[in-house]
C-alpha cells in the first residue's frame, strides 16, 4: 500500500516538477545561462589568456622540479657527497641513514647559500608578488645571485669545456658587448678575460659547476678515506700477523676508527671544514 501511495504521488507531482522547470530556464537572465569568459579567470597580464595558461603551467613544472634545481645550482653535492664519503670510510651501510645526512647537507646548504637566497627573494621575488616587475625582470633578478655563487666556485677548465660544447652545438652570431668570434664565453669569464657575468649562459654555467662540485666532493671524500684507510691496513697487519686468518680485519677495525672520530671531534671538524670551504 505504501509503495502505490508514493508512486501515486510521484507520477501526480512530476508534471508540476517539469512545468516549474520550463518556466525558470524562460525567464533566466541571460547572464546565467552563457559560459564566463577564460580571460576573466585569468590573471590580467601583457599576454592573452592562452599565454597566461601556458605561462602557469611552466611555472608548475618549475615548481615539480624544484627539488633538483636545488642540487644542481647549490652547495647540496658537495656536501652529500662528502658525508657519504665519511660513512663508507667508517664501514657503516646504513649508519647514519640516508634523512639524517639529508636533512644535515640540507641545514649546511641554507647555511652557505643565505646570502644568495636573501639576495634573490628581495631582489626578484618580492618585486614580482608586489607587480613592480615583470617575470622576464623577475627571472633575471632571481639568477643573477646564483649565477655569482656558480662562477665563484666553477673551474674555468670545466666551464671552457661546456662553453666548447655548447659553441659547436649552439653557435650564435656575436653581438655588440658579448664575446668575439674567437673567443669562448668561458674565455671571457675566466680570470684572464673582462666580460661581465650575464655573458656566461646557464646552459653552460650550471653543468660546469656540477662537475666542479663533484671534482671537489671526491677531493674531499678522499681526504676524509685517507685515515680510516691507514687503519684498516695497521689492524689488518695485526691481524694477520697474529694468524687470525679467518677474522674480517673490518671487524676489529670498525671500533677503533668510531673512537677516532670521536676523540677527534670529527662532526664538529668536517661540518666547519665543509661549510668554510665555499668561503
Amino acid at each position: 500500500m505504501k509503495l502505490s501511495r508514493i508512486a501515486t504521488f510521484v507520477a501526480a507531482s512530476l508534471p508540476a516538477v517539469l512545468f516549474a522547470a520550463v518556466v525558470l530556464m524562460a525567464f533566466a537572465p541571460p547572464a546565467l545561462a552563457q559560459m564566463p569568459d577564460l580571460s576573466s579567470l585569468v590573471p590580467s597580464g601583457d599576454a592573452s589568456a592562452a599565454g597566461r595558461i601556458i605561462q602557469i603551467a611552466a611555472l608548475l613544472t618549475v615548481l615539480s622540479v624544484a627539488p633538483g634545481l636545488l642540487i644542481m645550482v647549490t652547495s647540496f653535492t658537495r656536501l652529500i657527497i662528502a658525508l657519504s664519503f665519511l660513512r663508507s670510510g667508517l664501514g657503516l651501510q646504513s649508519t647514519p641513514a640516508n634523512i639524517v645526512l639529508t636533512t644535515l647537507a640540507l641545514f649546511m646548504t641554507f647555511y652557505i647559500m643565505a646570502p644568495t637566497f636573501d639576495r634573490a627573494w628581495q631582489g626578484g621575488v618580492v618585486p614580482l608578488i608586489e607587480n613592480r616587475i615583470t617575470e622576464q625582470q623577475a627571472y633575471s633578478e632571481i639568477t643573477e645571485p646564483f649565477r655569482e655563487f656558480m662562477l665563484s666556485q666553477v673551474r674555468s677548465k670545466d666551464l671552457r669545456l661546456f662553453a666548447d660544447l655548447a659553441e659547436v652545438n649552439f653557435p650564435r652570431p656575436p653581438q655588440n658587448g658579448q664575446t668575439a668570434p674567437g673567443q669562448t664565453p668561458a674565455a671571457a669569464a675566466s680570470p684572464g678575460g673582462e666580460a661581465a657575468v650575464e655573458e656566461v649562459e646557464l646552459r653552460v654555467l650550471i653543468p660546469a659547476f656540477l662537475i666542479s662540485e663533484l671534482r671537489r666532493g671526491f677531493e674531499i671524500g678522499f681526504l676524509i678515506a685517507l685515515p680510516f684507510l691507514v687503519i684498516d691496513m695497521i689492524v689488518a697487519t695485526l691481524v694477520m700477523s697474529m694468524g687470525m686468518m679467518m677474522m674480517p680485519p673490518t671487524v676489529i677495525a670498525l671500533p677503533f676508527k668510531v673512537l677516532f672520530f670521536i676523540l677527534i671531534d670529527g662532526w664538529n671538524l668536517l661540518t666547519s671544514g665543509l661549510v668554510r670551504s665555499f668561503f
